[in-house]
């Protein structure tokens, strides 16, 4: 057993990749995927989100929409569609957006180093999302969304990265959002030695995006184990995972709408909030250039909101973090909003859609309040799963996104 290995994986052939590739499950919803899969017969979304080739109402969460996913894969392995990889091997998978690549492995990862949190957590797990991704992988018997992994760059790696790289690739594809996928494959065994043999010096990986689809890997492998094969053996012990290093990814702002001002006028609002921010007004929209600083959108004026230093905990990972200063020093004391996992009032902004959403959700007057926030430093990220604590919900945007139906891992 080792923290990751190579694996024989189930991919398009190079002819159909630009048919399959598809974004991530979870970035669109029914409505979005069914029109983006339109006229598309091979996209990945009819197995990722299956509902679209059932009747207009189904529940997602159904027996039936499982059912779909598995028989659809099937039907792209026997039109010869998707294809097993002959040999168990690594890929190197690069994205690339705008100025912006970044270069990552494609492997398994252990399920037990999981459990032991050597592959190191920063988030609480919804159970339902949970269940859902349980239930897709047992009626599918294969992992097709990868978890997002990284961990802290190495020469080694970085070397085969560049040699690897050099070589003709299996697929080099544009999405429709722009973002460059390339992805080669390496079967070479000393190379596929030297990878296994490296990773498995590190001290831990960390999950950057992915928690629902790792819980979710552990749970069947628990369910499949049932005491009749070693932990570790079979390839359901393992988890499809693309990992990137440390000083390659690419974390954007998450950003904050909230609904009203908790009973509160804008002058009111602005007279609390000095107690723990000093607060200026600008002419121009905020963004966050350090660390303790937000911008805020109100009645049509920014406003830039630098926290004051005797708010910031000294010695507490998660309490530094900009979304913790806010929540504790804004969202909670001043909104009323103690729990923003859960509270209606309150909605979330992926950093990628820019400041112009900001005042576009306020000025339509769906939501009175907007607040930008500088984003979270991977190393915040990493002191927090080191200290086995669990950072705030909506802390992290990362971009570019992974695609789904590149390469997945069949449970044999």
């Amino acid at each position: 057993m080792s923290l990751i290995r190579p694996f024989a994986g189930l991919r398009p052939v190079p002819e159909h990749a630009d048919d399959v590739i598809a974004p991530p499950y979870d970035v669109l919803n029914t409505e979005e995927a069914r029109e983006k899969a339109r006229g598309r017969p091979y996209s990945f979304l009819h197995i990722s989100k299956p509902e679209i080739d059932l009747p207009e109402g189904t529940d997602p969460y159904s027996e039936q929409v499982y059912n779909q996913g598995a028989e659809n894969l099937q039907n792209l392995i026997n039109k010869g569609v998707l294809m097993r990889e002959p040999q168990a091997c690594y890929y190197l998978y690069q994205l690339q957006m705008n100025d912006h690549i970044q270069t990552g492995l494609v492997a398994v990862a252990s399920v037990a180093e999981y459990d032991r949190n050597r592959i190191r957590k920063h988030e609480y797990t919804r159970p339902d999302k949970e269940a859902d991704r349980v239930r897709q992988i047992d009626a599918l018997n294969a992992q097709t969304g990868p978890v997002f992994l990284t961990y802290r760059h190495n020469t080694t790696i970085d070397s085969l990265t560049d040699r690897v790289s050099q070589s003709t690739p299996l697929y080099d594809l544009t999405a429709d959002d722009g973002v460059r996928h390339i992805l080669w494959r390496i079967t070479e065994q000393k190379d596929i030695d030297l990878i296994t043999d490296t990773f498995e010096a590190m001290d831990c990986l960390y999950i950057a995006d992915g928690h629902h689809r790792s819980a979710a890997a552990s749970r069947v492998a628990e369910m499949r184990n049932s005491g009749a094969r070693e932990v570790g053996e079979a390839s359901h012990d393992y988890f499809l995972s693309v990992i990137f290093p440390d000083n390659q990814m690419n974390i954007l702002d998450y950003n904050r709408v909230v609904r009203d001002l908790n009973g509160l006028e804008p002058a009111e609002f602005l007279q609390r909030l000095e107690e723990r921010f000093d607060v200026q007004t600008s002419d121009q929209q905020v963004k966050p250039a350090r660390s303790g600083e937000f911008g805020m959108y109100l009645s049509g004026q920014w406003y830039r909101l630098t926290i004051k230093p005797a708010q910031i905990p000294e010695q507490d990972p998660v309490g530094r973090l900009d979304v913790s200063l806010l929540q504790n020093n804004l969202i909670e004391p001043v909104l009323g909003i103690d729990d923003p996992r859960r509270d209606k009032r309150i909605d979330f902004v992926g950093g990628i859609r820019g400041l112009d959403e900001l005042e576009k959700r306020v000025d339509s007057g769906e939501m009175q309040v907007a607040i930008a926030l500088y984003p979270t430093a991977l190393s915040e990220l990493m002191a927090v799963a080191d200290a086995e604590e669990v950072m705030p919900p909506k802390s992290t945007w990362f971009e570019p996104k992974l695609a789904d139906g590149l390469v997945s891992h069949v449970l044999d």
